[in-house]
């Protein structure tokens, strides 16, 4: 059987699973991931790399040097087992570090492992993708909350379906060194302290979460395990097997808190780096157990790597839902586009335009299906500006995407979906004079320059926001350089259709086509 396996390079710890794996199941319903899947090996590295991060900005030489040493041995194990796939996910401390680059290089050249830095956005993505499928949640309101040594990712599920997620700065590691540097123990002042930064840090998230009342919060994370050992709630919650007792929870903060890091080792038979993460990471789930009133935090034993093997194996085997995740992706710049009270109908129909515009281009194009999904996302958000203002709306609507979180997008993909929306009007790119597009690579710069073509006609075909044309097919005609652009609708157009060939240049200089409007109309 292929073996695949997954790294996490995390702020206070980095983690190897190697697993062997049959193909998946049918997903009718959660399966235990043990089940399909043989562990066939485990490491863990403490090295806290964001020790130095979360105070002063950058890695030490000696913890790039101990970061490089941990995945030699990773990479070692992962060629003794003869590792079909892998993914090696770095999360906060390496996204935040001026010098981040700098491991990611010294990794590819000194071990040959290719870090993935990844967004708090796509943190909680893989991390839902684990516990969706280890939890039947389809028929509940639940809140995930993954608690790290940088961030904390908070996703809202409502029936199996996203309804909102955000990642925060705000992690064990970070809390320690920032509030608790210097501390042996925990007095009144340092744990008003600590709860205050909780508080502050959690005040971004819960204004979308006011009002929702969930059937469960759900806790992953390093110490989320040792939480459920030492405070479990007996038989369960809400159906689900493994939990904290939030109440025991409470007593047993106020313990460790008496205590110093090595007596709290000592006393719980913790490892050392735990003994003092411990605090923190309770202090939150605290916080957030007593604003959503819930009595327990559901452990469902799963992590970043979990959902990192369930991606790769299910890729591996061909059953991952592209078609799904593209809905999913979609569904997040909808609700990105309602947070700015964009116009919906427009955004949606201009999307379809486009994509039917992409597929009847395919010819001359030669883009990717990706890229297809890159320009609907464009054409649904293209707009978003207008919340700014409406002149320079295209400018305001790039800076809006760029930095905003989509979720299944990467950095790159995004700054690209940006660059196209940026586009959809006015000047055309130009490296000269747009730093946004001289910043992306010369691929990226192709396929803005390709799509914003597109992007331009479809949004031309809805000049007036009024949806007088309903469909749209396109033929290239070759011999003659034309594009033939069928349109279905309202006799009366002459705005749009103007609207069309003013904005036709752009895709006159990609793919030398003239764009001509058909006589008549042809059913889409």
């Amino acid at each position: 059987m292929p073996r695949f396996a997954a790294i996490d390079v995390g702020s206070n710890a980095m983690r190897l699973r190697i697993v062997e794996a049959a193909a998946p199941r049918p997903l009718d319903s959660p399966q235990d991931a043990k089940e399909t899947w043989r562990e066939i090996a485990s490491l863990r590295a403490a090295v806290r790399l964001g020790g130095e991060v979360f105070t002063v900005g950058r890695l030490t030489p000696h913890s790039i040097g101990e970061a490089c040493k941990a995945l030699r041995d990773f990479r070692t194990e992962m060629d003794s087992a003869k590792v079909h796939a892998y993914r090696a996910a770095a999360t906060s401390a390496v996204r935040e570090a001026e010098n981040g680059s700098t491991l990611v290089e010294r990794a590819r050249r000194e071990t040959g492992v290719e870090l993935d830095v990844i967004e708090g956005v796509e943190e909680a993505r893989i991390i839902q993708l684990a516990v969706s499928r280890r939890l039947p949640l389809n028929d509940k309101r639940v809140l995930l909350v993954d608690v790290g040594g940088g961030s904390t990712e908070m996703t809202y599920l409502d029936c199996g379906e996203l309804a909102f997620s955000i990642s925060l700065p705000l992690g064990t590691v970070r809390l320690l060194d920032t509030y608790l540097k210097g501390a042996k123990t925990i007095d009144r002042e340092r744990e008003t302290l600590l709860r205050e930064a909780v508080d502050r840090s959690l005040a971004e998230a819960l204004p979308s979460l006011a009002g929702v009342d969930f059937d469960a919060l759900i806790g992953t994370g390093g110490n989320v395990e040792t939480l459920c050992d030492l405070c479990p709630m007996r038989g369960g919650h809400s159906g689900f097997p493994k939990a904290i007792d939030v109440m025991a929870m409470r007593l047993l903060f106020d313990r460790l808190g008496a205590l110093t890091a090595n007596e709290r080792r000592d006393t719980f038979a913790l490892r050392q780096d735990r003994a003092d993460t411990i605090v923190p990471a309770s202090a939150i789930f605290l916080h957030l157990a007593r604003v959503f009133r819930q009595p327990a935090v559901v452990v469902p034993s799963v992590g970043l790597t979990s959902g990192i093997l369930e991606e790769l194996i299910d890729k591996y085997f061909n059953v991952w839902d592209s078609a799904g995740q593209e809905e999913t992706i979609l569904a997040g710049c909808t609700r990105l586009g309602r947070r700015f009270h964009f116009d919906e109908r427009h955004g949606q129909l201009v999307a379809r335009f486009a994509a039917q515009l992409f597929d009847d281009l395919q010819s001359v194009h030669a883009f990717s299906g990706r890229d297809r999904l890159l320009l609907r996302a464009a054409a649904i958000l293209h707009d978003i500006g207008d919340f700014v203002r409406y002149d320079g709306h295209h400018k305001h609507s790039y800076y809006l995407i760029q930095q905003s979180d989509i979720m299944g997008l990467t950095r790159d993909e995004r700054s690209i979906v940006a660059n196209i929306a940026r586009y959809h009007r006015k000047g055309p790119p130009d490296p000269d004079r747009h730093q946004n597009f001289r910043d992306l690579d010369k691929e990226a710069r192709g396929k803005v320059r390709g799509l914003s073509a597109i992007l331009r006609i479809a949004d031309a075909l809805d000049r007036e926001h009024l949806a007088k044309i309903e469909g749209v097919r396109a033929a290239v005609d070759r011999s003659s350089n034309t594009l033939l652009l069928f349109l279905r609708g309202a006799e009366e157009r002459e705005l749009e259709e103007w609207t069309v060939k003013a904005k036709s240049q752009l895709l006159r200089d990609e793919f030398d086509l003239d764009v001509v409007i058909a006589k008549g109309e042809v059913r889409p």
